[in-house]
């Protein structure tokens, strides 16, 4: 077996993963759920080297070495490590050497210095949605549309790697959901039921409320636990104007104006108005957030589906007490999912090894890549590959996801549709969560935040 020796590209310290995924929310962490990473390639034809563009490759005796990028946590090196072992396996001809680099904001600079320079690995696990945006698609990536694994990739995820009517990446690793985990001790003690619409969940937290628990955990001491509420409602937002993600980005749409929007900010302005917070939300991190959850001292949790791996490392024995739900909408017909997409597998268009990185993507796409990764990570979510199914043991707040998605009720959350993300959004959500900030100033103060994002993007009608 190959050694898997990373090679350290940056000697200072990551960004915490949580950072990233606060990114992540806003698109910073460049790595979602499973730790997202991406890739790109292109190159010379292998065909002098012997290579055959198909599986025969496995049976050649030429030797070649991918490099492949991915981030330096835990999570992201222990499943790169369990993928391309099992790749090697099936293409013993292949060698993939694996390097490592930062999370959040240090390691996406670092992957655009790389891009810029010609230094770029043939694969690199990257973000999915407005981070991919940014990275030049057309110059430095390896158009992958014609690749033979897209019929059995789910339609939501298509346009977080699409460009200019190209894709350019497959997905690597499982989904995140965007709502609400509950406590079901707290839900069968009161006899509450799971809402579907935020009516009924603004009347399950006021019977929490008034048999004296803490109805919704507010962890605003990092920001960006925050920005859930507001984040989370989009696929109500995009049930209500299917084009709001289009006319946003062309500055046709905003926050402020637009009614489904607006409520996002409402929504989060109205848990605070009517007491449903801990008293010390302001205080109180992500972590102790969890700890209320798992202990039952808060009933509700606004949160991705990427803490389930946390909660099951700290509370093992408390995780058939944790459900999830998604954020209600205003109707229960049309109750559905934001989902945060895994990130991808890109190619690097300047690589020597084209097809040989065409193989590995396409492993990387399959059920039989991400079985490879199971034993070392389980899923926060389901996978965007169709028959790749979920293991038996995955937590219950997990399969509660599966529903919307058999039932085609999800959406990206937007900023894997838009490559708009203002920076500034978790302080302004932490202001009006925190009730120093009207939801109208609140939305009007982000649509602002944006539009400065856009300039700096050079977007047309900015």
């Amino acid at each position: 077996m190959y050694a898997r020796n990373s090679k350290v590209l940056v000697a200072i310290a990551s960004a915490l993963l949580l950072g990233g995924v606060t990114a992540g929310c806003g698109g910073g962490s460049s790595d979602n759920g499973s730790g997202g990473g991406s890739g790109t390639g292109s190159g010379t034809a292998q065909t002098a080297a012997g290579v055959a563009n198909t599986d025969s490759t496995a049976k050649s005796d030429k030797k070649v070495t991918l490099s492949l990028l991915v981030d330096n946590t835990q999570d992201s090196t222990n499943s790169a490590n369990a993928l391309v072992e099992a790749f090697e396996k099936k293409y013993p001809n292949i060698e993939v050497e694996i390097e490592t680099r930062p999370t959040g904001g240090e390691g996406d600079n670092l992957v655009k210095t790389r891009l810029a320079t010609g230094d770029m690995t043939d694969v690199f696990f990257y973000n999915s949605g407005s981070l991919m945006q940014a990275l030049n698609p057309e110059q430095n990536l390896l158009d992958l549309t014609n690749e033979p694994y897209w019929p059995n990739v789910v339609d939501s995820f298509r346009p977080t790697v699409t460009f200019n009517g190209k894709l350019y990446g497959a997905p690597n690793g499982a989904t995140m959901g965007g709502g609400w985990f509950y406590n079901k001790k707290i839900y069968k003690d009161l006899g509450l039921s799971v809402p579907k619409t935020w009516a009924e969940l603004i009347a399950n937290n006021e019977k929490i409320k008034a048999a004296g628990l803490t109805a919704v955990i507010g962890s605003f001491k990092d920001d960006w636990t925050s920005q859930l509420i507001l984040l989370a409602d989009y696929y109500n937002v995009q049930t209500a104007n299917p084009k709001f993600a289009d006319d946003y980005t062309n500055n046709k749409a905003k926050f402020a104006s637009d009614p489904a929007a607006l409520r996002g900010f409402e929504k989060l302005e109205e848990i605070n108005k009517k007491g449903f917070l801990n008293k010390d939300f302001l205080a109180t991190n992500y972590d102790a957030g969890m700890k209320m959850l798992a202990e039952g001292k808060g009933a509700h949790y606004p949160m991705l589906t990427f803490a389930v791996p946390a909660l099951e490392q700290n509370y093992p024995d408390k995780m058939n007490d944790i459900g999830f739900f998604a954020q209600p909408g205003d109707s229960a017909e049309n109750n559905g999912l934001t989902v945060w997409m895994p990130g991808a597998a890109y190619i690097y268009k300047k690589s020597e090894h084209i097809e040989e990185a065409k193989k590995f993507v396409q492993f990387v796409a399959s059920a039989e890549g991400l079985a490879a990764t199971v034993s070392v990570s389980k899923p926060s979510g389901p996978y965007a590959i169709k028959d790749a199914k979920l293991p038996d043991n995955v937590a219950p707040a997990v399969k509660d996801m599966l529903p919307y998605f058999d039932s085609g009720k999800t959406a990206p959350a937007l900023e894997f549709v838009s490559p708009l993300k203002g920076p500034s959004l978790p302080q302004i959500t932490q202001e009006v969560g925190a009730g120093y900030k009207t939801a109208k100033q609140g939305a009007e103060l982000y649509d602002k935040d944006v539009e400065k994002s856009a300039k700096q993007l050079g977007l047309k009608g900015w």
